[in-house]
């Protein structure tokens, strides 16, 4: 019994392959010997046919046929709970399988589940498993009354035909999916791709209103600064495009502002020509539009913008026919150059203006100055106080010298030894009436006639009235030396608005460029289908893992 138990633990513990033909000749010839190591003489347990019985001779047969179906692990692990549900003592997978189907239960099929629930609706216990084939008709398990053998290729050629067999299968399965991917590949291009490009380019070639696109460039210069060009950081800034970028920029916003649009729609009808029944659906304005529907059409057909590289303003104008687009150009460019006299207009007003208040204030003080010497003058009946004063003093000098000669000659007369006093009376009396004559001269430089002002206090205030002229004279002449100055400063601040490429009407349609506004869709859907399919994938293969 012991030599039985070994044998058996051999037989189930060898490789799954069969041996080699060689190898297995050479046992079959082991056995025909009956050699069991006791030399010549024959032992009754040593007989090979008592070393298995022959229903552990068959379940080895049928487990190497088994072996040789090239099962995979996935059914070999089905058919182990199989096994174990059902309560069969398995010592391997393949054991599993031969226990399954001598119980008659194909482990492989998808009923094979359902077909071990009893009618009542419980699972088959472990002792019933066993007498499955045994089962009367009518018990609520149907299984096949005899299992056909399984025909497998020779041992020689099982591994070539298998490896052949799987490898066509795989490809045969690669391609089906390769087919079935590119189908839906195409599908989802057609739908998301060709579909709406097809859309697109009907709209353009067939539906799209032409429009026709005026083009104009005018540059905004500032006048030129003799002094600014002589050096310095104003020279070198001088007629160069960062002097008016301030400006240009200005002029731009202004023409794209809704001001701007509700300006050309009082003069020419703007929404009125975009509202027109013959301009497509999607570029046409609704008559009862709002102002930002209005603007929004605004800024799609008014194209403006600045370089500043090069110090233009760039404006491109759309609209359904050639004449009104070099209409709404022209007028476009009268706005700008309104906006560009208004830019300094403010500036050069307010220097003109402080220049001429201070020359209207200096001149009306100077002839204030001036009126007031004037009643000075009328005042003191004096024309200049320094006439006045050099007159009296020629005549003191007069008197002085008359009087001189007269005391010589009385002084000579009295020298005689009998002076002759008929002639000296009259002599002294002159020189009497002299003396007063050049006090009284003398008087008026000091003194004031009958409680009226002296002559140094008519020169005194003369001379400050004078003074106080010849200073308003002054300030007077340095209010208009800054009034020109401001005039010169205010005429380098004016802007000039000079047109480098005037509007002039196309002979063709501008728009639409069907060809091109399609190619672009198309790479617009594919871009958009591709970012979708990246995201669903990204997002199946976290779902997956």
């Amino acid at each position: 019994m012991t030599m039985k138990l070994t044998a058996k633990r051999f037989r189930i513990r060898r490789p799954e392959f069969p041996p080699a033909p060689a190898e297995a000749k050479a046992d079959a010839g082991l056995f025909d010997n009956h050699d069991d190591g006791f030399g010549s003489g024959n032992f009754p347990t040593a007989n090979p046919a008592n070393l298995s019985s022959p229903a552990e001779v068959a379940s080895d047969e049928s487990m190497d046929k088994i072996r040789h179906e090239g099962l995979t692990g996935r059914q070999l692990r089905m058919a182990r709970k199989l096994a174990q549900k059902h309560g069969l003592p398995a010592t391997s997978d393949f054991d599993a399988v031969r226990l399954l189907r001598a119980a008659g239960v194909d482990p492989f099929q998808r009923t094979s589940m359902l077909d071990l629930v009893t009618a009542g609706g419980k699972p088959i216990q472990p002792d019933e498993s066993r007498a499955l084939a045994k089962l009367p008709a009518g018990d609520g398990v149907q299984l096949p009354q005899t299992i056909k053998p399984i025909q497998v290729p020779s041992t020689q050629a099982r591994a070539e035909v298998n490896h052949v067999a799987d490898i066509m299968k795989i490809q045969q399965d690669l391609a089906k999916r390769r087919r079935r991917k590119s189908m839906l590949l195409m599908m989802r291009l057609a739908f998301f791709v060709l579909l709406p490009t097809i859309v697109t380019g009907w709209y353009y070639y067939m539906v799209a209103t032409p429009l026709y696109a005026t083009k104009t460039e005018f540059v905004i210069q500032q006048a030129q600064n003799p002094a600014a060009g002589a050096g310095g950081l104003g020279g070198l800034l001088q007629g160069s495009p960062l002097a008016t970028s301030q400006d240009s920029i200005a002029v731009q916003g202004y023409l794209q502002s809704r001001e701007a649009m509700l300006r050309l729609d009082g003069d020419h009808q703007f929404r009125e020509h975009y509202s027109d029944a013959s301009i497509d659906v999607i570029q046409r304005l609704e008559p009862g539009a709002t102002l930002e529907a209005a603007y929004k059409v605004y800024q799609r057909n008014f194209q403006i913008s600045y370089d500043p590289t090069e110090g233009l303003i760039k404006m491109e104008v759309i609209a359904t026919t050639p004449e009104k687009s070099v209409e709404f150009a022209q007028a476009l460019i009268g706005y700008a150059e309104g906006q560009v006299d208004q830019l300094t207009q403010r500036l050069r007003e307010d220097q003109m203006q402080g220049a001429l208040e201070g020359f209207k204030d200096a001149e009306s003080k100077m002839l204030v100055s001036q009126r007031n010497v004037v009643e000075l003058q009328e005042k003191f009946k004096v024309v200049s106080s320094e006439v006045e004063v050099s007159l009296i003093t020629a005549q003191i000098g007069q008197l002085e010298s008359l009087l001189s000669q007269d005391r010589l000659s009385l002084q000579q007369m009295k020298s005689n030894a009998r002076p002759n006093a008929a002639r000296m009376d009259p002599l002294e009396r002159r020189i009497g009436a002299l003396e007063s004559e050049i006090g009284q001269l003398r008087a008026k430089l000091t003194e004031g006639a009958e409680g009226g002002e002296s002559l140094p206090q008519v020169q005194s205030e003369l001379l400050v009235a004078q003074a106080d002229v010849q200073t308003r004279q002054l300030m007077l002449a340095q209010a208009i030396q800054s009034m020109e100055t401001a005039r010169a400063d205010a005429n380098r601040q004016t802007r000039y608005l000079s047109l480098s490429v005037k509007p002039i009407p196309p002979d063709e349609a501008t728009y639409p460029r069907a060809f091109e506004s399609t190619l672009v869709a198309a790479l617009i859907f594919c871009g958009i289908y591709l970012m979708i399919s990246m995201t669903a994938a990204i997002l199946r293969e976290q779902v997956s893992a």
